[in-house]
C-alpha cells in the first residue's frame, strides 16, 4: 500500500507501519471501499440515508405545521376584526362570505402578489390553496399580517391603506427573514 501511495502521490488515504499502523482513508473512500466489498454495507448505507433525510423531511414539516397552524389561529384574530367592524348586520350569509374572502385577499395580494381566486387559476391541479403551498417564512410574515390587519380594521383605516402598509410590512419582513436564513434554518 505504501509504495502505491508514494507511485500515485494519492491523497486521501494513508497508510503506517509499525504498532497501530493500519491503512487511514477519507471517509468518503472508506465508504466506496465498504460499498465496493459489502453489498449488505452498501444496502445498510443506503437504508441509513434514507432514514435520515425522512427525518429531516419530517422536522422541516412540522415547523411548517406549526406556522400553518399558527396563521390559522391568527385567523380568527383577523376575522373577528372584520365581523366586528366591517359586516354590517342585515346583510345576506353570501354577502358576509364575500367580506371575508375579500379581506382574506388583502392579505394574499400584500404578501403573495396574487388573489386566491387568481392562484387557483394559475394552479388548476393544485389541492388546497395558495397559503398551503406558502415557505416557512411566508407564513410567518403571514401570520404577523393578519394580527396587524386586524389592528388597522379596529382603527377604521381603508382597506387600501392596510394593502399599502401591509404590503410594505411583508416586503420589510420577507427581507429580514430570508436575510437570517441560515440562523433561521438552524431553530428548525
Amino acid at each position: 500500500m505504501k509504495n502505491w501511495l508514494e507511485q500515485t502521490n494519492a491523497i486521501g488515504i494513508t497508510a503506517k507501519a509499525g504498532r497501530y499502523g493500519g491503512t487511514y482513508a477519507h471517509k468518503d473512500i472508506a465508504f466506496h471501499f465498504g460499498i465496493w466489498i459489502s453489498p449488505k454495507f452498501q444496502l445498510l448505507l443506503v437504508k441509513e440515508y434514507q432514514r435520515l433525510k425522512e427525518e429531516e423531511s419530517d422536522r422541516q414539516k412540522l415547523g411548517w405545521d406549526f406556522q400553518r397552524t399558527l396563521a390559522k389561529v391568527n385567523y380568527h384574530i383577523h376575522t373577528d376584526a372584520i365581523k366586528e367592524n366591517l359586516i354590517p348586520i342585515e346583510i345576506s350569509k353570501q354577502q358576509r362570505f364575500y367580506i371575508y374572502a375579500n379581506e382574506a385577499d388583502v392579505l394574499n395580494v400584500a404578501l403573495f402578489g396574487k388573489t386566491a381566486k387568481q392562484w387557483r387559476d394559475e394552479n388548476p391541479n393544485e389541492k388546497g390553496n395558495i397559503r398551503d403551498f406558502a415557505t416557512l417564512e411566508q407564513l410567518v410574515v403571514l401570520s404577523n399580517m393578519e394580527s396587524t390587519n386586524a389592528l388597522l380594521i379596529h382603527q377604521r383605516m381603508s382597506q387600501i391603506d392596510r394593502l399599502l402598509q401591509l404590503n410594505k410590512m411583508a416586503i420589510t419582513q420577507m427581507k429580514s427573514l430570508l436575510g437570517h436564513l441560515e440562523s433561521i434554518r438552524k431553530l428548525k
